[in-house]
């Protein structure tokens, strides 16, 4: 019986880092195979990820919860006719939904073939408040999902750690939560391979007490996941930070990220959309291909021009791409852009957002 690993999170959160730690340590000695799916056109991702050892498979140019669901069945069954892999690792798109992945593991085709052994969720500590507010239905559903949720960028914003710990404990009481420094995390643990690892933070121990009142922007944070101590009448405020009150508002965001409008007597319940959106409905994606020779202070500027003049909101965007010295892979979320020396070649950036026009960010990056 083959396992399968789940390693889901949203955009830019560091999935495909942590898969790579845990091919490099978690499964020396193991046949591997890896399904990889992009939200664009190319997958950035598995160019990163080839390796003689494990068998890639890529699924692009949408999601494997959506339009590509037929697709994916198949590769699974096909990976597992022909490789008989002991592992397979899934790295769903950054937009995808966590519980439809495990539900098309169930598919009769591969269930007599494969389990699902652990479902790992990586949560960026720098901004799961946000994309929980502005994205609600998918950031989500990849907590509430999880068996074991990974915090990411806890090195550069240790202060940000403790508010993404509640907000994802509240979300997911059930899950294990690993908090500590990547380089300090035991693949081995990770994956649950000691079953009475007594070393797995728990939220009882974490949340010894309520940190709600005495810290203001977590509370801003976490609207509407008030601990049950208090309300948020109690503290004398009865509006959130867009001006509104629950009273006097029927329009709600449902976080979905889309632009339809719900009410929260028929679409909501407790403040959560019941409506279920697909990817394609509310991301757009835009492939570039670019044959220009950049210099890395350029693609830089470029890639800030991008995030601040540009027209709708970029989430995501990664690539490789040529420079005099040889290629670079590109990583670029909200406020943060990095860029490293990779063997992999390219000439392509893949972009994710909302409201993307695909000639402005050619003409931007001398592409098409």
């Amino acid at each position: 019986m083959t396992d399968i690993y789940i390693v889901s999170g949203f955009l830019g959160a560091g999935k495909t880092t942590l898969i790579q730690k845990l091919l490099k340590e978690g499964f020396q000695g193991k046949k591997a195979a890896l399904i990889e799916n992009d939200f664009g056109d190319i997958s950035v991702d598995a160019a990163l990820l080839r390796d003689g050892n494990v068998q890639v498979k890529e699924m692009n140019a949408g999601c494997i919860c959506c339009s590509l669901s037929g697709d994916f069945v198949k590769a699974m069954k096909d990976l597992l006719d022909q490789f008989h892999p002991d592992i397979i690792l899934i790295e769903p798109s950054g937009v995808g939904k966590l519980s439809d992945i495990t539900k098309f593991c169930a598919n009769p085709q591969i269930r007599s073939l494969a389990q699902i052994k652990q479902k790992i969720t990586v949560a960026d500590v720098k901004r799961c408040a946000i994309y929980l507010e502005n994205f609600g239905e998918f950031f989500e559903d990849q907590i509430i999902n999880a068996d074991t949720i990974l915090l990411s960028w806890g090195e550069d914003c240790p202060g940000k750690v403790k508010s993404a710990f509640q907000l994802v404990s509240r979300l997911n009481p059930d899950a294990k939560i690993l908090s500590e420094p990547w380089m300090k995390i035991n693949t081995a643990r990770l994956l649950n391979l000691y079953q009475n690892d007594q070393s797995m933070i728990s939220e009882k121990d974490y949340l010894a007490k309520c940190h709600c009142i005495d810290n203001p922007e977590l509370k801003r944070q976490l609207k509407p996941l008030y601990c049950d101590n208090h309300t948020e009448q109690d503290e004398g405020q009865d509006s959130c930070d867009c001006g509104h009150t629950q009273q006097n508002s029927d329009l709600v965001s449902c976080g979905c990220g889309c632009s339809c409008s719900h009410t929260q007597n028929s679409d909501h319940v407790s403040g959560s959309c019941v409506s279920s959106h697909s990817a394609e409905e509310v991301f757009d994606t835009v492939t570039i291909h670019t044959a220009k020779v950049f210099n890395t202070t350029d693609l830089q500027r470029r890639l800030w021009q991008m995030e601040r003049n540009t027209s709708g909101t970029v989430l995501r965007a990664k690539g490789i791409v040529h420079t005099a010295g040889g290629y670079l892979n590109v990583q670029y979320v909200p406020g943060s852009v990095q860029m490293k020396e990779c063997s992999s070649s390219g000439d392509m950036l893949c972009i994710i957002g909302r409201g993307l026009k695909q000639d402005e960010l050619a003409f931007l990056f001398d592409g098409n």
